[in-house]
């Protein structure tokens, strides 16, 4: 079995027996090690003592008393947030439940870090004996923002923090415009260098292709379908689209805040424009293997899901739009 996103620390964590992440004591303490938690030589004897004994005991309540009497104001906010998602990890069975009611919160402030760490610990729970590289690949686009390129005829993705450097250099022809810094090794990931992705998973570093009709867009709908069958019990087949014509939208999802917007005006008999539908990146059609999981309205109509990038060439997917905008009846977790 191949192992991958190390750095995300599931292997800090227990499972339960319906397979979902159950926080520890050795999860929690990784959070209170992060440098941005680390007392400074000035720091006050207050943030010293806390960091001391939260390392010996992670789960040890902190009223809000003992946050405002630190010093910097910088580290009482980390500590105020670091301890605002251990206190919902620990209120929750499983990692899974504690994401869930995240998402389901309209009043929940969790900084969108925390948000994504917990994505990418849940999907290397959701993707685990995953033996083709090329899902989880497809799969950082859950957690990680992605710079778009089309390069001729092809549609290919880069990390945005391995290709945003100041200094871009080429590190391939294939790849050149998207401004790789010049100590990124970033290959474009296919057939031949397959094999090393799970060396270099934790780096971010391979360029992902998304091109219509190619193996990216199954990738994609493989971690999509896994991702909801994960957390909502619910098995869905995805297929990849070339294009969206005469479909019926009986239901839509879009993947990213941009795809929701194209998708509204879709839905509303409109006609995109040139520009609009060029920022249209990828189409899927799902279905449910079982119907009496969808609602009345839409039983037997599949979904569409729409994937889109922002103006500036930036794809920021939001994976719970997968889990809050299917027309199920029930929204359950296996966990």
């Amino acid at each position: 079995m191949k192992d991958f996103w190390i750095a995300c620390g599931h292997h800090l964590l227990d499972r339960d027996a319906s397979g979902g992440l159950c926080v520890t004591d050795e999860f929690l303490k990784a959070y209170f090690a992060r440098p941005e938690l680390m007392p400074p030589d000035d720091a006050c004897p207050v943030e010293r003592r806390l960091h001391r004994e939260l390392l010996a005991g992670p789960r040890q309540p902190v009223g809000n008393d003992e946050i405002a009497a630190i010093a910097d104001q910088d580290a009482r906010e980390n500590w105020r947030f670091v301890l605002a998602f251990r206190d919902l990890l620990l209120r929750h069975p499983t990692l899974e439940a504690a994401y869930l009611a995240t998402i389901r919160s309209r009043t929940s402030d969790l900084p969108p870090l925390f948000v994504n760490q917990l994505v990418h610990v849940i999907l290397r729970n959701a993707l685990d004996g995953c033996d083709d590289p090329f899902v989880p690949r497809a799969a950082e686009l859950f957690f990680r923002q992605q710079r778009v390129l089309p390069h001729e005829q092809a549609l290919l993705l880069g990390d945005e923090e391995v290709v945003g450097g100041q200094s871009p250099t080429p590190v391939l022809s294939l790849m050149s415009m998207l401004g790789a810094a010049t100590d990124a090794q970033l290959d474009v990931l296919n057939e031949e260098n397959a094999d090393a992705y799970w060396q270099r998973s934790d780096h971010f570093d391979m360029a992902f292709d998304l091109t219509s009709g190619g193996r990216g867009p199954h990738a994609l709908a493989q971690a999509m379908a896994r991702w909801i069958s994960h957390l909502l019990a619910v098995d869905v087949a995805i297929e990849p689209l070339r294009e969206l014509q005469d479909a019926q939208l009986s239901w839509y999802v879009g993947l990213d805040t941009d795809a929701t917007g194209l998708g509204d005006r879709l839905w509303h008999g409109e006609q995109l424009d040139e520009p609009s539908a060029g920022r249209v990146l990828a189409l899927f059609r799902l279905t449910f293997a079982d119907s009496s999981a969808v609602t009345e309205d839409v039983q037997g109509e599949p979904v569409y899901l729409i994937l889109a990038m922002t103006p500036d060439q930036k794809l920021r997917m939001k994976p719970q739009n997968l889990l809050t905008g299917l027309p199920i009846r029930r929204l359950e977790m296996v966990t």
